[in-house]
């Protein structure tokens, strides 16, 4: 059998890739990525940063990507042999990396790296790459002896499991779920999405309307369906997802204690108070008390108060061009292309290329994301004296309604709201982020080595374009006639744009002060909707229902990497709102100002400090000024 995962192509053959592929080519691979271990620590390898990188870093991206992209296709194509799979070789891989990362020997080579006079000679790219790896050496465990060492690698292993576990009930919470509505009941739902939801009732020889969990149906429902009894019953499946009111083997209540309590065990083995603490190591922000203040000020401030387009704008902002590219998919209705730049001596120039991967289904994770399939990297080759240039790759993800199929047979397009087109620039904001970097360390490279509270100031900055109207009316064609959006219609667009914005600022502070707490507070884990009450009776005006169990299906921070760190979008938001308002002083399509964004944000990656990266591109700190100013908070 040739088996797809151990192919040393340049891209994934996601078509050819099946579960029975997955545990070979785990055994081909960890026993490489070991071997590549004990030969680093040996002394047939000098403590020198490239020659540890050229042992060590190939085999075990070789072992990444293999299982990044199983990791993907279980998001994305998600089959109960494919979980089955995935589930079954989890752990030996968060075993081996876990164990790397506590590794005493390769720890005490890096140590000589680090203290080395060749150490200050380093690229700056290496030198950040360094430090980090010695930040993630003390993280990982690397200094605990006996039975802390295996506590905490033991921790790490059941935290990976009850994370996939979490994810699981809330996709299949909302894959399980239907509702039947009448053509009545359905009354001021939009004609687009009443067609679709009569074709899924339809298919299944059902009458009436098939009405979904999924943001395509669930949000248009909750928008504009007249019937509120209909809307009730929908929200309230909505708002109990994988929780006690639903089957006992979905209900995430249990794992969100045992998470919540793991995390906080992990921090103290590693000498920290609070898993909280331990979170922001890596991060821009300093404290918890850093954190909590930032957020109660801004609810303070607060209470009172398509594709060729977007292919477009990217082009003229970053001078560089998109072309359709080929390679094989996980779906037919998924899409791959290129970015180049034109070369000084003539001749395209490869960046970097993406997977699009737009519309909902079955077996698909809900959401939107950006994902890595490789970063950029002058990778090491023992067999040659030269390195070779690799170029990122990234995963862009949605979940938008997909093209509906009349039944005269003709496919109708599919048609995005604006919010859907919103969602579109922010994950295309990070995929830049990771294509457009001109670092060759891949540890930081684009979004690599990014401190988590800056890694979404690309994404939000690109939404800004959505209410720009010189973006907008070259990107916005009516289905039928092909007209762009009326001029009228914008204005009113705009007019309403910041209706509830505080409103909506007091949500996330709310979520983002949850986070906080439950991961700094000793007692959190026997008591999360007790806290959630506090913390909506000090920040919330319009609090939710008793029965409402958003916790359960809060992927964010229990299965997400967000743990400690929600905070983080509206932290990256204020810096966002401030870049952004450069365009606004300097002209929206100012090509200059777009140049000095990819130089010294896009490009720089992670290979300084992102304080510094905005400083360079700013020429000062933020301010929350342009923030409060885009939601209509100013004064």
């Amino acid at each position: 059998m040739t088996n797809p995962l151990l192919s040393t192509a340049a891209l994934p053959d996601f078509a050819a890739i099946r579960p029975e592929h997955i545990e070979p080519a785990l055994n081909a691979l960890l026993p490489l990525a070991e071997a590549a271990l004990e030969r680093a620590v040996g002394a047939q390898v000098a403590a020198e940063y490239g020659a540890l990188s050229a042992a060590l870093d190939v085999p075990l991206e070789r072992l990444n990507c293999a299982w990044q992209t199983v990791g993907h296709l279980n998001a994305v194509a998600n089959t109960p042999e494919l979980r089955e799979a995935y589930n079954a070789n989890l752990a030996r891989v968060t075993e081996f990396h876990t164990r790397l990362g506590a590794d005493e020997r390769l720890y005490d080579k890096y140590k000589a790296v680090a203290s080395s006079p060749a150490a200050a000679r380093l690229v700056p790219a290496r030198r950040q790459a360094l430090a980090h790896a010695m930040r993630d050496f003390l993280l990982s465990g690397a200094e605990l002896q006996g039975q802390a060492k295996i506590r905490f690698a033991a921790i790490q292993e059941r935290l990976a499991e009850l994370g996939q576990q979490f994810s699981e009930h809330v996709l299949d919470a909302t894959d399980g779920y239907a509702l039947y509505a009448s053509a009545e009941q359905m009354a001021g739902v939009p004609d687009d999405v009443c067609q679709q939801t009569r074709t899924s009732a339809a298919a299944e020889d059902q009458a009436g309307h098939k009405l979904t969990l999924h943001m395509p149906v669930y949000l248009p429902v909750m928008q504009y369906a007249l019937d509120r009894s209909l809307r009730e019953q929908l929200y309230h499946a909505y708002a109990t997802r994988a929780s006690e009111f639903g089957p006992a083997d979905r209900d995430n209540s249990a794992l969100m204690t045992e998470l919540l309590q793991l995390r906080a065990e992990e921090a103290g083995l590693l000498g920290y108070g609070s898993y909280g603490e331990l979170s922001l190591v890596p991060k821009m922000a300093e404290s918890p008390q850093q954190v909590s203040s930032f957020l109660r000020d801004l609810a303070r401030r607060a209470r009172p108060h398509a594709l060729d387009g977007l292919f477009k704008l990217v082009e003229t902002l970053f001078e560089v061009q998109i072309r359709p590219d080929s390679a094989p998919v996980w779906h037919d209705s998924v899409r791959f292309y290129r970015i180049e730049r034109e070369r000084p001596q003539g001749g395209a120039e490869l960046l970097g290329q993406f997977y699009l991967d737009p519309y909902a289904r079955p077996g698909k994770r809900p959401g939107a994301w950006m994902d890595v399939v490789r970063s950029r990297w002058q990778r090491p080759d023992p067999q040659q004296t030269t390195a070779t240039l690799q170029t990122p790759v990234a995963h862009l993800v949605c979940n938008f309604s997909s093209p509906l199929v009349q039944p005269d047979g003709q496919v109708r397009p599919a048609l995005l709201t604006h919010d859907d087109v919103v969602t579109l620039f922010h994950e295309f904001g990070h995929g830049l982020h990771h294509m457009l970097t001109q670092v060759d360390e891949m540890a930081v490279a684009g979004i690599s080595g990014v401190e988590w509270d800056a890694v979404e100031l690309p994404s939000q900055f690109m939404e800004n374009f959505c209410w720009e109207w010189s973006v907008l009316s070259r990107l916005t064609a009516h289905v039928d006639s092909g007209e762009s959006l009326p001029r009228p219609l914008f204005d009113r667009m705009l007019a309403a744009r910041n209706f509830q914005s505080g409103l909506q600022t007091l949500r996330q502070v709310e979520f983002a002060l949850l986070d906080m707490r439950i991961h700094t507070e000793p007692d959190a884990p026997a008591r999360i909707q007790a806290l959630i009450d506090q913390v909506r009776d000090e920040v919330s005006v319009n609090p939710p229902p008793a029965f409402n169990r958003f916790q359960h299906s809060f992927s964010h921070i229990f299965a997400g990497g967000y743990s400690a760190g929600y905070y983080s979008y509206k932290w990256a938001e204020l810096l966002s709102a401030d870049a952004f308002a450069a365009f606004e002083e300097e002209g929206v399509f100012n090509a200059e100002t777009g140049q000095r964004f990819r130089r010294e944000i896009l490009e720089a990656g992670g290979s300084r400090p992102a304080m510094d990266s905005f400083k360079a591109f700013r020429g000062r700190e933020p301010s929350i000024d342009a923030l409060l100013r885009h939601q209509g908070m100013a004064g």
